[in-house]
């Protein structure tokens, strides 16, 4: 056999062999136009509205000095739990500092006479609540108006929401909160106050909601950003499919099904609550059905396969 001819014949026989690679590759299970297949499957699947917020004092109260004069005595911290009535600090007024001063220099007896003499202002905790501020220490000079002690009753968070979503938005409704500084955590709160009026943040209308934590941990601070979820409704173990799976058009929503010609067929379903990522399925389809997924791009953009055995792809022959 000459060379010439045992290269023709391993020439055909690569491209024979090439050929019906591709036509078993084309046959490949995808769906019309490069679709890919689904189940219906079961599971749980929640809706909710998702927002920020940040955290602050419900009640935030200053407390001034009731006279002006000298810090004697603090018996709080930052963060100590007070009640009501409860003295924070022992306060001497400007004419008893100077005259303390003036009976210390002459000895402790006189400095004990006077101190029994001329007693001390309290200062006292207007109501219950935490110590979150501390703004002065013994011995420091204050004014009656400065801000020696600053107290919230109790934190909450302070949501954002758009006007969209207050449809979905109730009082009591349980909220999903997780402090931007420890995402690992996960605290839960409900909706406490809607506010009436709307504000404008950066050309968006949006509502204050106020969110009260059911537990709030010793690391939470005023001033903390937060991620909130609103939870408008959960259900469980019901049909499920992929939000791209399902096509909405004149209110009317619908999936394509693979037919045994190799196309698809629509068929209109009733569809539930969505997330965005899942969709609810009510009627017109079971557990384990198929549905053809195009991810989003019509059936004209999928990628054709092209033979190995096309002009294309063919070598120039070469000239003899």
């Amino acid at each position: 056999m000459t060379r010439r001819k045992i290269v023709w014949i391993t020439g055909t026989v690569l491209l024979v062999g090439g050929g019906v690679l591709w036509w078993r590759s084309s046959r490949a299970p995808e769906g019309p136009s490069g679709a890919r297949e689904v189940l219906v499957t079961r599971g749980d699947i929640e809706l909710s509205v998702l927002t920020t917020g940040d955290v602050r004092p419900r009640n935030r109260l200053e407390i001034k000095p009731p006279i002006p004069g000298r810090a004697e005595e603090i018996l709080v911290r930052e963060g100590d739990v007070v009640r009501k009535g409860q003295i924070l600090a022992w306060m001497s007024s400007t004419e008893r500092a100077a005259l303390l001063d003036a009976a210390r220099a002459k000895g402790s007896a006189e400095l004990a006479r006077w101190e029994d003499l001329y007693k001390p202002t309290p200062l006292v905790a207007p109501l219950t609540g935490s110590i979150i501020a501390r703004n002065m220490e013994p011995g420091q000079t204050v004014s009656g108006s400065d801000a020696v002690l600053v107290m919230s009753d109790r934190l909450i968070l302070k949501a954002q929401v758009d006007e969209t979503d207050m449809a979905q938005v109730r009082l009591g409704q349980e909220v999903g909160i997780v402090l931007d500084a420890f995402p690992g955590e996960r605290l839960t709160g409900v909706v406490e106050h809607i506010a009436f009026e709307a504000k404008t943040v950066s050309n968006v209308t949006i509502y204050e909601v106020d969110v009260l934590p059911v537990r709030v941990p010793p690391f939470m601070r005023s001033g903390m950003t937060a991620n909130l979820t609103f939870r408008v409704e959960k259900k469980t173990d019901v049909l499920l499919l992929p939000a791209a799976a399902v096509k909405t058009s004149d209110g009317v929503s619908s999936v394509a099904l693979p037919s045994a010609k190799g196309k698809s067929e629509t068929q209109s379903v009733l569809t539930g609550i969505s997330n965005g990522k899942q969709v609810e399925i009510l009627s017109e389809l079971a557990e384990g059905d198929r549905v053809l997924v195009t991810d989003g791009l019509p059936a004209a953009a999928a990628k054709a396969k092209t033979s190995p055995l096309s002009p294309m792809m063919r070598r120039p022959r070469r000239a003899r």
